[in-house]
């Protein structure tokens, strides 16, 4: 330990550690926005039971293609499509969820509900495109917007749309 503590460092040991680190990062990233999919699909699945598409591209209005986290009924008629993002850090991925929004805006029918559930502090510092969202869903563009904190309303929305529907 005595030598490991008075070595020397070299280039190679400060690469080595920053690669580690921004990788755990990463890698702590995924997990984050994967437990909110694991979270929304936990409920899409009472209530749908196995009638869902997940991680897919969808076909909506003039057989236009988008990806989306989960398509209901299906990918190839979708009657709801479901959005799902977490971040623990500010950063380029959430100036990209607005290019996934317009994507998914200008793909789906009109008659398809969008549904977008994030979460994350950094959302705080990123007010922009935030305001943005919200404004699509002012517009009736997405249909509501979910945070963990209302993430029961999830499970009454989805059950509302799937009576409405005839799901």
């Amino acid at each position: 330990m005595a030598v490991e503590v008075n070595r020397k460092p070299h280039w190679s040991d400060v690469l080595l550690e920053r690669l580690r680190s921004g990788r755990g990062s990463a890698i702590s990233g995924q997990k984050r926005g994967r437990g909110v999919e694991d979270l929304a699909e936990e409920i899409i699945r009472g209530v749908f039971k196995n009638q869902y598409a997940k991680r897919c591209n969808f076909i909506g209005a003039r057989r236009i293609e988008a990806k989306c986290d989960f398509a209901v009924p299906s990918k190839t008629e979708p009657r709801i499509v479901i959005e799902a993002k977490a971040y623990g850090a500010t950063g380029s991925k959430m100036t990209d969820i607005i290019g996934d929004i317009e994507k998914i805006i200008s793909a789906k029918r009109q008659d398809t509900a969008f549904l977008f559930f994030t979460d994350g502090l950094p959302w705080r510092q990123r007010e922009s495109n935030l305001r943005k969202i919200v404004n699509y869903q002012n517009q009736g563009d997405i249909t509501r917007i979910y945070t963990l904190a209302t993430l029961p309303e999830l499970r009454a929305d989805l059950l509302t749309l799937k009576e409405e529907f005839g799901l």
